[in-house]
């Protein structure tokens, strides 16, 4: 749900991030610019996303947005591969995009973008055990596509539209807006491929809103999916829950880590048993402050241990333009860890103490590194999508 306050205009988001820039570069180590706003054609990048293919291939990806930067842009899927455990990249590469996709009404209806720009947006991949990368995302906020890489991300298969999946769910919530993930996907250990999704109403704001959220899935290795149940509808305490992120739990169960716009400012953590059905009661995560912004969360496996959650988002609930709005800024970005499945979390670093948007993690297959992929600016004020490589070892450090 990208329709949020602050508006990432690449004006606006150039002027507001520029200010800890210069801190936040002598801080992280083995930072890499994988995008910058205006070069490659694109007026500006957003929506990291990021995996760790079974061979220790680094895929990064992102929105790449042609004119204005909004959601509704002229916008492409945009990824890079990185060898060296992250340390070098090639060239990006563009996804192709499927012909004949219509504009969705509900642009049109809320006067976004303009009627010849396509919008193809919301990647969220999963790198599988058995070392295929799956691929799903959205055209036009209203189409769902699954394509699928069989040489560790160097090409894709032509897209498979699966909208028919989270057609049994309009019975419920009429949606006319869907969008997967932001971020990844997870492999669950029975082998089901799970991403989270969001549905909008299209009647508020950019169209992004009223929202729920859900799951889709596979259990055949990504020839035929289905929707999951409604996760977080008809809980107004909880209101517009959209961009969630997964992680599954030593049991086998999964947990759900949710946006929303409540003001409390939190995080919404429910359970599943299997990532799709008997979602439990939700409930905020005192700790995980939210801004409202998507976050990134993954599970890091060690050698001696059990594994670790990593948890990254702009940990700030304060305002310093001092309006009254449920949104706060975007900054201090920062990486948690925790050792009891998410009961319990620790700061482990913060990785831009100034402006930054959207993140994704990954960690290396051994553990040894994690990744952050997120929205922040250059020392030169350019706005760009970074990615930094932390060894595990220093952030597990009292």
């Amino acid at each position: 749900m990208h329709s949020d306050t602050p508006r990432w205009s690449r004006r606006a988001f150039v002027l507001g991030l520029a200010g800890g820039a210069a801190a936040a570069a002598a801080a992280q180590p083995e930072s890499t610019g994988l995008w910058e706003a205006g070069r490659g054609g694109y007026f500006l990048y957003r929506i990291p996303g990021l995996v760790v293919t079974r061979r220790g291939t680094v895929l990064a990806y992102a929105e790449a947005r042609r004119h204005t930067g909004s959601d509704w842009d002229d916008i492409d899927i945009v990824l890079r591969r990185g060898t060296r455990g992250g340390l070098s990249f090639g060239p990006p590469t563009i996804l192709p995009r499927v012909p004949g996709v219509e504009r969705n009404p509900v642009a049109n209806e809320r006067h976004q973008g303009r009627p010849d720009w396509r919008t193809f947006n919301n990647p969220a991949a999963i790198a599988a055990r058995d070392g295929r990368v799956h691929l799903l995302f959205c055209a036009e906020y209203m189409r769902v596509f699954y394509t699928r890489s069989d040489d560790d991300g160097r090409s894709f298969g032509a897209p498979v539209e699966i909208t028919s999946a989270l057609e049994p769910l309009r019975s419920r919530y009429p949606w006319r807006v869907a969008a997967t993930g932001p971020g990844h996907g997870i492999e669950l250990k029975n082998g089901r491929l799970l991403v989270p999704v969001w549905l909008a109403l299209g009647t508020q704001g950019n169209g992004h809103g009223p929202s729920v959220n859900t799951t889709i899935y596979s259990d055949d290795h990504g020839r035929t999916w289905h929707a999951g149940e409604l996760a977080l509808a008809d809980r107004p305490e909880f209101p517009n829950a959209n961009e969630t992120a997964l992680i599954e739990r030593a049991g086998g169960g999964v947990t759900m880590n949710v946006r929303t716009t409540s003001p409390r400012n939190r995080r919404t953590i429910l359970t599943s048993p299997d990532g799709v059905s008997r979602w439990s009661a939700p409930q905020f995560d005192e700790t995980l402050t939210d801004p409202i912004c998507a976050a990134g969360l993954v599970r890091v496996p060690r050698k001696k241990g059990p594994p670790l959650w990593a948890f990254s988002n702009p940990d700030c609930v304060t305002r310093a333009d001092g309006r009254d709005i449920v949104s706060k800024d975007r900054r201090n970005l920062t990486l948690r860890l925790s050792r009891d499945e998410g009961a319990t979390w620790t700061t482990a670093r913060v990785l831009e103490p100034g402006r930054a948007g959207y993140s994704d993690l990954a960690a290396s297959r051994d553990g040894s590194n994690l990744l952050c992929h997120y929205e922040t600016v250059s020392a030169a004020g350019t706005a760009v999508l970074r990615l930094v490589r932390l060894p595990l070892n220093q952030l597990t450090k009292p």
